[in-house]
């Protein structure tokens, strides 16, 4: 059986679900339905900083930019909804606008129609930017403890400064007139409108990232309120948070105070107080070291005169001049008590001996040996015990005689006693 012919192309898909790569959908089909859905979406109120903006006969035309990140929307607005804005509304300028979505199918392109816009007054900015200052303040990034000490004398000093304008000549110059050998790594970036932010973060990261920056300088020198927002945008505060290198701020006047000034390292009231205040002046440096040396040389010639003094008067005593006349008394005594004391053992040794003599007489008089002296003798038996008794000894016994200078040995014969030796 033959196969039946095509009857012709397939039907879309009716969902982009059901959309595949063999049946896929058309531009053409696609771009009307986002249009359409664009269509339905509600108006809304949206708020961003103005840039690009521009006129072509009864229709204006500008970018509305958002103030913390690298977005931004095309907006077009009728003359009659700007006319109340005037001189007001350009570039930089803080606007809202009541807009609609707008999908344009041709080019694909994204807008927004509005039908009503107000400025962003300076009350309304203030009050904003005193409750971002709350919450940083929460968060303790202005705390006084998370501040660093600017090194005394950095090599290589970042700076952050205008594209043109007088803060780098400034900063440059006076920092140079101070101390000549230092070096500047400079950014020129954008300071006010709706490129300041990412600008501004962008050159002071890549600063921190220098090993050889050792502080690097923010400075602008002053301007009007809306003209120094930027230094008091979220993002730029919390970049120059992150800052790990001593970061100074030159941003306004005394009477300006961004919140950058308030997370920095340092506020310097201008640029060239921020040269002042970063680099040291070696002619004052020069003074007070020469100054230094002067009161150094002073004090210790002043101390030494005053030691040689106490060191003198110390001398000139008694004790010092004849040191032995302090020991001489003691001496004295001492040789006194020493004598008394050999007088005195001496005459106890005296007596000492005269009684042991005494004693010594006494008892030689009574010791068995003076008996012997005078003739005696003292028998005994071999077992060494004293005979008593003729009767004690047996005949031929043999007995030991102890006289006054030895011993004798002699054998008993019946009854008398026989010396054999």
């Amino acid at each position: 059986m033959a196969e039946a012919a095509p009857r012709g192309p397939l039907p879309l898909p009716v969902r982009a679900a059901d959309t595949t790569p063999e049946r896929p959908w058309p531009v053409r089909h696609l771009a009307p339905k986002v249009a359409d859905y664009v269509a339905r979406m509600p108006p809304v109120w949206v708020e961003g900083q103005v840039l690009n903006l521009r006129r072509w006969n009864t229709l204006w035309f500008l970018t509305l930019r958002d103030t913390d990140l690298d977005m931004s929307v095309s907006v077009t607005a009728p003359a009659r909804a700007l006319a109340g804005l005037g001189d007001r509304l350009a570039d930089g300028a803080h606007l809202v606008v009541h807009a609609r979505p707008q999908f344009h199918p041709k080019k694909g392109d994204l807008s927004f129609a509005a039908d009503a816009a107000r400025l962003v007054g300076i009350g309304e900015l203030l009050a904003r930017i005193e409750h971002l200052k709350g919450v940083l303040a929460s968060e303790g990034l202005f705390d006084e403890r998370r501040k660093r000490r600017l090194p005394f004398l950095p090599a290589v000093v970042g700076l952050v400064c205008a594209q043109q304008g007088d803060a780098e000549h400034d900063v440059v110059s006076n920092a140079r007139a101070r101390w000549g050998a230092v070096q500047f790594e400079v950014r020129r970036v954008t300071v006010q409108g709706p490129r300041a932010v990412p600008e501004v973060c962008a050159a002071i990261e890549e600063l921190d990232r220098d090993p050889r920056v050792e502080v690097v300088v923010v400075a602008r020198g002053g301007g009007s309120f809306e003209d120094l927002l930027p230094f008091s945008n979220e993002t730029l505060v919390r970049v120059a948070a992150a800052c790990r290198t001593p970061l100074v701020s030159a941003i306004g006047h005394h009477l300006d105070t961004p919140l950058l000034d308030l997370v920095a390292d340092l506020r310097a009231s201008t640029p060239t107080d921020a040269a002042k205040r970063v680099v040291p002046d070696v002619a004052q440096e020069r003074a007070r070291l020469t100054e230094s040396r002067h009161r150094a040389r002073a004090a210790l010639a002043q101390r030494v005169q005053r030691e040689q003094g106490a060191l003198d008067h110390l001398r000139s005593r008694p004790v010092l001049v004849q040191p032995t006349a302090l020991l001489e008394p003691h001496q004295r005594q001492v040789d006194d008590l020493a004598r008394r004391a050999h007088r005195v053992v001496a005459d106890r040794l005296h007596v000492a001996a005269a009684e042991v003599a005494r004693l010594g007489a006494q008892v030689t008089a009574l010791s068995p040996a003076a008996t012997l002296e005078r003739g005696y003798a003292v028998v005994r038996h071999a077992d060494g015990s004293v005979v008593r008794d003729p009767g004690e000894v047996a005949d031929g016994e043999r007995l030991r005689v102890r006289v006054a200078r030895g011993e004798l040995g002699a054998t008993a014969v019946a009854g008398t006693a026989r010396l054999v030796g």
